[in-house]
């Protein structure tokens, strides 16, 4: 008789069955459901069931998809999962896949909205906000050491974060001039010192076999993987269309300047720009959606922030939120129909978000399939990730100024909410607690602090 041992040895020597859509389907909707935690975590999550246990694909073969999703701005982790939903079934495919990585938290974040905007200001759901915005504000401080702990190997990059955080703090040069100048940097200095520009860290390791997979590393491309230049116009016509039809609608309806085409058109721009994780983007969202537009308050924005720390998908769907308190406040449907204009907008935004990805994806997926090597980043985009960290810094600083002084500096500091920050950070750093307990914890704690000191929500 077979010891266990063996017999699972001779298991992972067998290909396992081909995956059928309905099963590929479950497994993304459950995906949707459980991704908490930010991208590593949802990463981490997809490479022990894909790759792990399910085997469907390789170690190699994931890494090398995740590398590419890694050079492309947006979401890393919901474009891997478009990138394997294309692979073992065509487009439909890799949209599923990558519709379910959101949907989820477009629904759970269009109902905390509308509870947010009706009840925000009662005592329970303002005590709680008063203990998890200074946590925020720690874990965006964590995600600015995070990301330049891997991005910040030398000098130069130094530097750059250095002067990245100088211009938007003393000159509030906007984002999108720091993220062209970043890349112009890169690719001068790129050729002159190419040693100064280390790729990321963290997804280069050498790949490790759990057995055959349905996609191992020799497999060959699947027919609709290989490159051909009449589908990669195929794809990029249709992406076109499915950004300049409602586009051009809601141009038509409501006028240029309505905050509806408004929100599209900035969304989009934000999509673009999305190099180095939500967290780098989320200063041009706040400039644009809190400065420039109005749409919400600052307040408003680090609340927002908090409502996507906790919810399942990718942090930028904190957008769906700016969305959604944007149009309610601005009642774009008018009085009667606040909640339909707020779903509406969450809606909207979250489709101009992330059509570019999906396109990004089933455009370059075949010619990512053309090749197997490892792919590296390239000087223009270590120097925008160097910089990126400078303006997350800024963010943090923003944070915990409107956290710490409510009422300004010359209104004293909240010290509760700094005991509440310095204890968030601590667990972050010393204990590596998840994001959601910390939240939780803290809101706990600022509820328990407002209903014995009223004043302080």
């Amino acid at each position: 008789m077979k010891s266990c041992e063996a017999a699972s040895e001779e298991s992972a020597d067998v290909s396992p069955p081909t995956v059928s859509f309905g099963e590929a389907l479950l497994f993304w909707l459950k995906l949707g459901f459980v991704s908490f935690g930010g991208p590593a975590a949802q990463i981490a999550i997809m490479h022990q069931e894909l790759v792990e246990k399910r085997r469907w694909i390789s170690e190699r073969r994931f890494l090398h998809a995740l590398n590419f999703c890694m050079l492309l701005p947006g979401p890393e982790a919901q474009q891997l999962a478009t990138y394997i939903g294309w692979l073992l079934h065509r487009s439909l495919g890799g949209i599923v896949a990558g519709a379910l990585f959101v949907l989820p938290s477009l629904s759970i974040l269009i109902a905390l909205s509308w509870i947010y905007v009706t009840y925000g200001e009662t005592p329970l759901v303002a005590g709680l906000f008063y203990g998890v915005k200074p946590a925020v504000a720690a874990i965006v401080v964590q995600a600015a050491h995070r990301i330049g702990s891997r991005a910040l190997q030398n000098r130069m990059l130094w530097a750059l974060a250095a002067a990245s955080l100088i211009a938007v703090l003393f000159f509030a040069v906007p984002f999108p001039a720091i993220v062209l100048a970043a890349g112009v940097i890169g690719v001068v200095a790129g050729r002159l010192a190419p040693g100064q520009f280390t790729s990321r860290a963290g997804h280069g390791k050498p790949a490790r076999s759990y057995g055959k997979a349905l996609i191992d590393d020799h497999t060959p491309s699947p027919a609709h993987a290989v490159f051909r230049w009449s589908g990669l116009m195929r794809v990029v016509l249709a992406g076109g269309v499915l950004w300049l039809l409602p586009m051009g609608f809601l141009t038509a309806v409501c006028g240029w300047q309505h905050p509806l085409p408004q929100m599209a058109w900035f969304f989009t721009k934000a999509a673009l720009l999305t190099f180095g994780g939500a967290y780098a983007v989320l200063p041009y969202v706040f400039q644009g959606a809190v400065v420039d537009y109005g749409w919400l308050t600052a307040k408003q924005m680090i609340d927002g922030l908090a409502l996507g720390e906790t919810t399942p998908g990718p942090l930028i769907m904190v957008v769906a939120f700016v969305g959604f308190v944007g149009a309610h406040a601005k009642a774009v449907f008018g009085p009667d129909n606040l909640f339909l204009a707020g779903a509406v907008a969450a809606s909207l935004v979250t489709w101009f978000t992330f059509l570019p990805s999906f396109t990004f994806i089933l455009a370059g997926g075949p010619l990512v399939e053309s090749t197997h090597d490892d792919l590296t980043f390239t000087a223009p985009l270590s120097a925008i990730t160097a910089a990126v960290v400078g303006v997350i810094l800024n963010l943090a600083a923003f944070f915990a100024y409107h956290v710490l002084w409510p009422s300004g500096f010359s209104g004293g500091v909240d010290w509760v909410a700094a005991l509440i920050a310095v204890s968030a950070a601590l667990v972050l750093w010393r204990w590596q607690w998840s994001v959601i307990r910390v939240i939780v914890c803290s809101a706990v704690l600022g509820l328990i602090v407002t209903t014995l000191l009223p004043g302080r929500s």
